[in-house]
């Protein structure tokens, strides 16, 4: 199955190098119009977009730049209202923009943990939020968050970076559920790549090894007719596996061992993964619980 995206409409952030540069062209060559967002200069022009730009117009492709800060809303909704104003429609969106500010959680400024959020999660969210009532009228969006194993498993000295990247998860999740009737699949994309981000974090070999042209088949995928939604992708070095979040089983300890020390005395079966679930819905969660507490009163709960 080919997948393409000719006609269609893809935003990219933080697209003027790296794995943003790379998604960018290959969604171009998909057939799609890319608007390439790269953080501007004071006068809104950003040099490195503008190359991608014309890189995706000698390949023959169409393409325009743009230079908001996905920090800043009404930057952001510049970006969409020229999309609108060239093309008249935006199917994809791949929120990619992102910044470093690594510390040890001790030693770490407050500002940059609130950069971080601030760049990352809020930047994604302003985007997500300007195409939104768009994909939902025309009854079609694909939508991808970029996550990290950082926040999937934690990194030491990223307590910033790590917290807006799980926080990834849970947008998906929500919009996931608020977009499935209007035809809108929401994603997280889990990279790992060779970028002037991770540059020295890997030997040589396995920095070439790790190109991001590597990754941007995943968001292909992720952007495609038939992309799936409320997945975390991961992807790198040629390697693609999914992430998934599961819960035990879990136990009811009422009406005598709801305690601390009752919590204690479980902990090993409460940890046991025989029976995991993936919860697709947070009510899931409560309904498990609320089932478990009948059964040990002696109850059927209706329905």
């Amino acid at each position: 199955m080919s997948i393409k995206l000719d006609g269609q409409v893809a935003i990219v952030t933080g697209a003027g190098q790296g794995l943003g540069r790379c998604h960018a062209l290959a969604l171009a060559e998909r057939g799609a119009k890319v608007v390439v967002n790269d953080l501007g200069d004071e006068g809104g022009t950003s040099v490195n977009a503008d190359a991608v730009v014309a890189e995706i117009k000698a390949a023959g492709g169409e393409a325009m730049s743009h230079g908001a800060n996905v920090a800043n809303v009404e930057q952001v909704n510049d970006m969409v209202a020229k999309t609108m104003d060239a093309w008249g429609r935006v199917d994809i969106l791949i929120n990619n923009a992102g910044i470093l500010r690594d510390k040890t959680f001790l030693k770490m400024p407050i500002e940059d943990f609130r950069l971080v959020i601030e760049v990352h999660l809020m930047g994604t969210a302003n985007c997500t939020k300007a195409v939104w009532e768009i994909m939902r009228e025309q009854e079609y969006g694909r939508i991808v968050f970029t996550t990290s194993s950082s926040g999937l498993y934690g990194n030491f000295g990223q307590s910033n970076y790590g917290a807006a990247k799980m926080a990834m998860v849970g947008l998906m999740n929500t919009l996931h559920l608020e977009g499935a009737k209007n035809n809108i699949r929401v994603n997280c994309l889990a990279p790992t790549a060779g970028t002037a981000m991770t540059e020295g974090l890997f030997p040589e070999p396995v920095f070439k090894l790790m190109s991001p042209e590597v990754v941007s088949p995943a968001v292909v995928f992720l952007a495609g007719p038939d992309a799936p939604s409320r997945k975390v992708l991961c992807a790198g070095g040629g390697s693609v596996a999914i992430f998934k979040g599961f819960e035990t089983r879990g136990m009811n300890l009422l009406p005598d061992d709801m305690s601390a020390e009752g919590i204690a005395a479980v902990w090993d079966e409460l940890n046991d993964e025989t029976d995991m679930q993936e919860l697709s819905a947070g009510f899931e969660q409560p309904g498990k619980f609320a089932e478990q507490a009948a059964r040990k009163l002696g109850l059927k709960l209706a329905g």
